[in-house]
């Protein structure tokens, strides 16, 4: 009986090692995820808190997509990445076999992922059986943003600046019910600058000094939502996938200033963005348009002239 539990346990593991190459050339071609993500990398881009304990519960193993310290050895669906992990491997899998009765796994978790701190062979195994749950001692660590375990990391960079940009407006806690989310790299950064510039005009306008929560504040109210509003109630957000209205919010102040450098007056926010989506609408059906540009060009292409930064 012992062979044949062998003989099982091997046969598995020749065939998860064939699904991992089969996955590390899919993501070639894809450009999906394919590696697990780095709990250091993760708590040094995000400054997550914790980990506090918070016992043992039962996780669905789908959500487990990161280690602590061996995030090379498995891919991003804890398939074995290495010959090297054979034996382990195969023990572990021997065990399944005759239904002997593991330790429960450690496991970190951040927002909606679950990073592996003990018990990487365990996952993998599970997942490669068709397990959809396994037990896990869980600490938890504190973060101001979300992250899923299909986050890329270039996603991961987006939300580092995200965390920099909570951490300087306190938004998250002067507006509950805040939820920017942004595609362009330096989005965040580009929002910082325009409440800097919201304070110092609410300065001239109001004659007195002006508090960085309250310049937050007022910025959120009347200059971001007024012009999320007119896209919520334009629908136009469906024209360009995989965009945001943070995103469609910078590309509505683009088209402001560039109207400004035209000789245009000033316009308030949400005449700003109505501008922007009579413009946009005048435009040939997007799936028809020859050219791959990332973001709308405001009118400036077809003047030949470049538009700032």
């Amino acid at each position: 009986m012992s062979d044949q539990f062998s003989n099982q346990a091997r046969g598995d593991f020749q065939r998860a090692r064939f699904k991992a190459f089969v996955n590390r050339l899919w993501s070639t071609l894809s450009g999906q995820p394919s590696t697990l993500l780095s709990y250091d990398e993760v708590k040094e881009k995000l400054h997550i808190g914790g980990p506090i304990y918070r016992g043992v519960q039962t996780v669905h193993v789908d959500q487990i997509a990161g280690s602590l310290n061996r995030y090379h050895e498995f891919d991003r669906v804890f398939l074995p990445a290495s010959d090297k992990l054979s034996e382990r491997w195969q023990r572990v899998n021997r065990a399944f076999y005759q239904e002997i009765s593991l330790p429960p796994v450690v496991l970190y978790k951040v927002g909606q992922v679950y990073f592996v701190v003990d018990g990487h062979h365990r996952v993998s195994v599970a997942r490669e059986q068709g397990q959809i749950y396994i037990e896990a001692e869980v600490r938890e660590c504190a973060t101001r943003v979300n992250i899923k375990p299909d986050i890329r990391l270039e996603d991961l960079q987006i939300l580092g600046t995200k965390v920099n940009f909570l951490e300087r407006t306190s938004l998250d806690t002067l507006r509950p019910d805040a939820s920017i989310k942004v595609t362009i790299p330096d989005g965040f950064d580009r929002m910082l600058e325009h409440i800097a510039v919201h304070r110092y005009f609410m300065g001239i306008d109001w004659k007195r000094d002006i508090s960085e929560e309250e310049a937050v504040a007022h910025w959120y109210d009347t200059v971001y939502m007024p012009v999320v509003q007119v896209i919520r109630a334009t629908n136009i957000l469906k024209d360009f996938p995989g965009k945001t209205e943070g995103d469609l919010y910078l590309w509505v102040l683009d088209h402001q200033r560039y109207l400004v450098q035209e000789g245009e007056s000033l316009q308030p926010p949400e005449t700003a963005a109505r501008t922007f989506v009579d413009d946009e609408t005048k435009k040939p059906s997007r799936k028809t348009r020859s050219d791959k540009r990332s973001t709308p060009q405001s009118g400036s292409a077809d003047k030949g002239k470049k538009r700032k930064p």
